[in-house]
Order: C-alpha cells, then sequence, then structure tokens
C-alpha cells in the first residue's frame, strides 16, 4: 500500500475527496502524522480519530484567541506538537494537568495528583519544570500543606498568560500552522 493510500485510508476526509496536487500530499502525511497515536499525558489527545473531522474554518478560529485554540481538543493537539518544537511543551501539559485536577472530587487523588504535579512541573529537580515567579512559588509551597484542586490555580494562570503572550503568537505566525491551513485548502478545493 503507497503512503497516499495509507494516509487516506486512516482519514475518512481524504478517502472521499479530491486526488491531492503536487506537493500537497507530503504536507499533508506530515499534518496527519501528528493526528493519531500521539503520546500524550490526556486521554483526550491519545486517538484524534475519535475527535471530529479538522475543518478549514476551526483552524480559522484558532487565529481569533487563545482561548479558542486551547479550547479545541484537535488545537491542542497541534499546539502540543509546535510547543514541542520549542522545548516548551510542558507549560501546555501543566496547564491542562491543572484542568484535570479542577475535575477531581476524591480527596486522596487529589492529595496524589498533587503532589505529582508538583514533582513533574514545580520541583526544580524536574526536566519538565515550567517557569514560575517566586510568588507563586511561594503560594504553592503555602498551598502544599493542604493540597486541594486549586493548588495550583495561580501559577495555572501565570503560565496561561505566558503561552497567550508568547507561544501563542509564534504558533500563529508558524510554519507549521501557515501548513495546516494551506493543506486543509488544498484538500477543500474542487
Amino acid at each position: 500500500m503507497r503512503t497516499h493510500e495509507r494516509i487516506t485510508a486512516q482519514d475518512p476526509a481524504l478517502a472521499q475527496g479530491q486526488p491531492l496536487k503536487s506537493g500537497v500530499r507530503q504536507r499533508v502525511a506530515v499534518l496527519l502524522s501528528m493526528r493519531p497515536g500521539v503520546q500524550t499525558d490526556r486521554q483526550e489527545d491519545v486517538d484524534t480519530n475519535q475527535m471530529p473531522q479538522l475543518t478549514l474554518e476551526e483552524v480559522h478560529t484558532w487565529g481569533e484567541s487563545f482561548e479558542r485554540l486551547i479550547k479545541s481538543a484537535q488545537g491542542r493537539v497541534h499546539f502540543r506538537q509546535f510547543l514541542k518544537t520549542e522545548f516548551s511543551e510542558e507549560n501546555l501539559m501543566f496547564w491542562l494537568a491543572c484542568e484535570d485536577l479542577k475535575k477531581e472530587t476524591n480527596k486522596t487523588m487529589v492529595e496524589q495528583t498533587v503532589k505529582q504535579m508538583y514533582e513533574d512541573y514545580v520541583s526544580v529537580l524536574s526536566p519538565k519544570e515550567v517557569s514560575l515567579d517566586s510568588h507563586a512559588r511561594e503560594v504553592i509551597s503555602r498551598n502544599m500543606l493542604e493540597p486541594s484542586s486549586c493548588t495550583f490555580d495561580e501559577a495555572q494562570q501565570q503560565i496561561y498568560m505566558l503561552m497567550q503572550r508568547d507561544s501563542y503568537p509564534r504558533y500563529m505566525n508558524s510554519s507549521m500552522y501557515a501548513d495546516l491551513i494551506h493543506s486543509l485548502e488544498q484538500i477543500n478545493e474542487p
């Protein structure tokens, strides 16, 4: 089976579409390789085949605001791939872990998760340490005495603002985002 046949077999949108134009096939293959089976700590991002088909319209909405990008499951997958290229994936992973923590109701699980998140993202010994100012670190240290789903709220907000201010504009101006739009435009052409 040729590469483009495997790609179209994996993606129903491509299977029913027009033949791809020269040069587009490779870009689509690269972009689709970011989809299924992306290794992640979050279940929702593991199998993007279970997500609705990515549309050009949705990708354009990511450019409207960082909030729109981060609320989109597929947006997070693509943004994460970009952050990997900048060696700052841990920022998104920390933010997502905080979101998951807020949903946890079991006190024991909250305490365990808080400790694990501290080791993974806050400890200076962690390879995935996020960049937090001293005030946020002090707040976390106080909150660690009685771990709760709100332990990292201030730090989460700080990381959100960092991604919004720094990483998001770079992603919007990146070749990765431009290539995604271009590939979807090519697929949608008659």
